[in-house]
């Protein structure tokens, strides 16, 4: 091979990394899309434990630490007891590709409602998620949830900032 088709070579070896790299962000970025769409029907159990490898763990500064798919499956159960309505916004997400492994960083606002006794709240966190490509799709390995705030729709965070 010549220098020129050397060079050539590895710019396009370059190219298709960088680009490999732009596709695997937006993979993840639809994968956390999903990820909130079956949250926010009714906390769809199997769909919500199928974006998960089997030993996955989904923890909540809150609500607690649920080690592999079935464990994280039997949680989103029951969420919808803790959470009879909810909207997900994942916002300003930092996505890390390094391979066939990716970390991200989200920031969460979430109006919804508690389900125990109807009230409405606000409530902001942060997400720190780490995924895994498993064949071509990727897959989330780890999720945490930490809440920043849970306050009454009518207080305003401002002056209920509950955690």
């Amino acid at each position: 091979m010549t220098t020129d088709s050397q060079t050539l070579q590895r710019r396009l070896d370059a190219m298709e990394t960088r680009l490999r790299a732009l596709e695997d962000a937006e993979a993840i970025r639809n994968l956390k899309a999903l990820y909130a769409a079956h949250c926010d029907d009714n906390y769809n159990p199997d769909a919500l434990a199928a974006l998960f490898t089997e030993d996955a763990v989904w923890e909540s500064s809150v609500l607690g630490r649920f080690e592999g798919r079935e464990a994280i499956r039997e949680f989103f159960r029951g969420a919808a007891e803790i959470f009879s309505f909810a909207i997900h916004y994942s916002l300003n997400g930092q996505i890390h590709v390094d391979g066939d492994s990716a970390r991200a960083q989200w920031y969460l606002f979430m109006p919804c409602t508690r389900g125990a006794d109807g009230q409405a709240l606000w409530r902001a966190g942060i997400d720190r998620e780490r995924y895994v490509r498993v064949g071509e799709d990727w897959m989330f390995s780890f999720k945490s949830a930490e809440t920043l705030f849970s306050t009454p729709f009518e207080a305003s965070w401002a002056k209920a900032r509950l955690v």
